[in-house]
């Protein structure tokens, strides 16, 4: 048996007995008339069932979490056209809404426990929440923000933040948000596309023991934002500093319209916009993606407590900056009743254990992290029981990247031999994993343990067809309430359709390679597409062109990343130089630093190298995923059509490149 499909846990009968998943199994058979021997004789069996019956599932699923509305809907779905499908028409409702189911009984237990590097634990009750969050929604409405305006943060990942969110969506406002260790570049190609009129920032953050003022890209921020009426400054770095012409952050909790102590949630339709997230920009822009209030809310309930078990009784830490969809994911385990506990700040400083301390400290259940974090730990020597106690600790989430199966084996040896390891994908384009955890299934080393419910996710080749235990493109078959609303300023849909839905025209594709096991788990190989994607964080290779190619010396570049089946990420940047330069040590480090404080830390290439070209299509296109293709291994006669180049003759270097690498780097058998 391979390291890939060992056995690793399955859960015991008294796991399963208590789990959310089995619960809503037992509710089906009382109130929909599912049967044992059917629809409900094992997992794989509930899955086919609600994706074959997806009007039925997400029915199901609306009325076993009793989602609340002032207006009923009229059907669950329209129709199954993708793009084009429409969910729960008719039904008007708020997300942030069902935020205080769970402060009702005992309104000074927990709802969000947080540190950072400038501040010690601290604990929000769920009655301080709600306080924060009316006062916070009440002001704004007296600022004039209401349905449907753009609010965009520059924060970190404190409670402030979620307080902002949950009152904006409690308005109907619509929340936008970058961490604050991203370049100015990077946030206004994101914020300038929406049209602000709220600004929500601090002055900067501390980052592994290091102190990073971002004053200066605030206020370029609001120079390049002219649509702002209102920011409002949170001072994080000095407690002293101030921003003219803002509205301090205590202003917003002191203000007379905070006062009442009552909070009104705006009554929205199913589809009303509730936040904007942005594609990595690999073919221009980000993308500016439009999720509703409706489905990311019916989408929460059911992948936070169906298959991340989570419930009131949970702790959940998931580790990331404001920048990431794991933060969204983070902030939503409120809707579930779990307490949430949020780190802002470096997990390696001093050292690696800093993270599995906090875990002790905060008394996490569920702990979650990218898939690097645990690389990283492995490789260190990093034994987490031996550093912090753990015994609370049920789960453990991966997400980002594929998480190697010798990173699996680490887990069940130094982390907990009893966890459930809820190894995910799916992201900012779903709010939503598309395949992930199952609290009542077996886990096998290297796999993710199910599709996920009413997710019809298949393996696809290049014709069309399903693939069955073979490596082919993640495509979707059926919609799902989660699917983007559309793209911000989108005419026609175009770049929409042309993201998800070109290759296979009415199925999403997604740009994974994926293969469904015998078993019915599934194996995520990376992107099948050219977006880099380094410690779970996005970014397109025109964001990282943009920077590069401002430098006065570089006339044209290429970037890649050599992330494929389990592989480390290695990311060469390919660059064209001026006549008469050189990519001296100077050159170099001003190209790091530059990508560094742009864009982010995590883009910063693994090595630069100087050529005469990049390979270019007929249409001046540059040809990304042919160069990574061949520096992955494949033949040079399989990777591009010399016909359809402008200039052929360049992939002789590149091909040399690449057996020179390949010749230095050891051959992964698992490829």
């Amino acid at each position: 048996m391979t390291e890939e499909n060992r056995l690793l846990w399955t859960p015991s009968s008294e796991r399963v007995a208590r789990s959310n998943l089995h619960r809503f199994m037992n509710w089906l058979e009382q109130n929909k008339g599912l049967t044992r021997n059917q629809e409900l004789h094992d997992y794989n069996a509930l899955w086919q069932w609600s994706v074959t019956h997806i009007e039925d599932f997400w029915e199901s699923t609306w009325q076993y979490f009793d989602v609340q509305t002032s207006a009923p809907y009229s059907a669950a779905l329209d129709s199954h056209a993708m793009p084009g499908a429409k969910w729960f028409s008719g039904a008007r409702l708020n997300f942030a809404e069902r935020l205080f189911r769970f402060n009702k009984d005992d309104p000074e237990k927990a709802a969000i426990i947080s540190q950072s590097e400038l501040r010690p634990l601290t604990q929000l009750s769920w009655g301080e929440l709600q306080s924060q969050v009316t006062a916070v929604a009440n002001t704004l409405r007296a600022l004039g923000i209401g349905p449907g305006d753009r609010v965009v943060a520059y924060l970190p990942n404190i409670a402030e933040t979620a307080v902002a969110f949950f009152a904006c969506a409690s308005i109907g406002a619509i929340w936008s948000s970058c961490s604050p260790d991203m370049g100015s570049a990077s946030v206004l190609d994101r914020f300038r596309q929406i049209d602000p009129k709220l600004l929500l920032t601090v002055d900067g953050y501390r980052y592994g023991g290091k102190d990073f003022d971002r004053m200066s890209v605030v206020r370029a921020m609001r120079e390049a934002l002219p649509t702002l009426t209102h920011t409002v400054f949170l001072p994080y770095l000095d407690r002293t500093a101030t921003l003219e012409g803002a509205i301090p952050w205590q202003a917003l909790l002191d203000h007379p319209a905070a006062q009442s102590g009552e909070i009104r949630f705006e009554q929205v339709p199913f589809d009303h916009p509730l936040w904007i997230l942005y594609s990595s920009g690999t073919t221009g822009m980000p993308k500016p993606i439009v999720h509703g209030h409706g489905g990311t809310l019916i989408e929460t309930l059911k992948g936070h407590a169906l298959h991340l078990d989570l419930g009131p009784d949970d702790r959940f830490l998931w580790f990331s900056t404001t920048g990431w969809i794991m933060w969204n994911s983070q902030i939503m385990g409120l809707l579930v009743g779990a307490t949430i506990c949020i780190f802002d700040g470096n997990p390696g400083y001093p050292d690696l254990g800093t993270l599995w301390k906090f875990a002790e400290r905060t008394g996490v259940t569920f702990f979650g992290a990218g898939a690097a974090y645990y690389a990283n730990c492995k490789k260190a020597g990093i034994e987490p029981r031996k550093i912090a106690d753990l015994s609370r600790l049920v789960s453990v989430g991966s997400t980002g990247s594929p998480l190697p199966a010798d990173c699996y084996e680490w887990i069940y040896r130094e982390v907990g031999s009893d966890v459930m390891l809820a190894a995910i994908s799916g992201g900012t384009d779903i709010v939503a994993a598309f395949v992930g955890a199952c609290p009542v299934m077996p886990l096998y080393s290297g796999e993710m343990q199910c599709r996920g419910l009413g997710i019809a996710v298949f393996a696809f080749d290049e014709q069309g067809r399903a693939l069955e235990d073979e490596v082919g493109e993640l495509v979707v078959t059926e919609p799902m309430p989660s699917m983007p609303l559309y793209f911000w300023n989108d005419a026609g849909n175009q770049r929409y359709h042309e993201s998800y839905f070109d290759v296979y025209p009415g199925l999403w594709r997604h740009g994974d390679w994926i293969r469904i096991t015998a078993h019915g788990g599934a194996i995520i190989y990376g992107r099948s597409d050219t977006t880099i994607n380094r410690h779970g964080i996005r970014m397109g290779t025109a964001e990282i062109y943009r920077v590069v190619e401002a430098q006065p010396e570089i006339l044209d570049s290429l970037v890649v990343d050599l992330e494929y089946l389990g592989r480390e990420s290695w990311m060469p940047l390919f660059v064209v130089l001026r006549p008469d330069t050189t990519l001296d040590a100077a050159l170099e480090q001003r190209i790091r630093h530059q990508i560094r404080t742009a864009l982010s830390a995590r883009h910063v290439p693994d090595a630069i190298i100087a050529v005469a070209e990049v390979p270019r299509t007929l249409t001046g296109k540059k040809m990304e995923l042919p160069i990574k293709n061949l520096l992955l291994g494949k033949p040079i006669e399989k990777i591009a059509n010399r016909d359809a180049m402008s200039n052929p003759e360049c992939l002789v270097f590149y091909s040399d490149y690449a057996r020179q690498r390949m010749s230095e780097t050891p051959t992964d058998p698992k490829t």
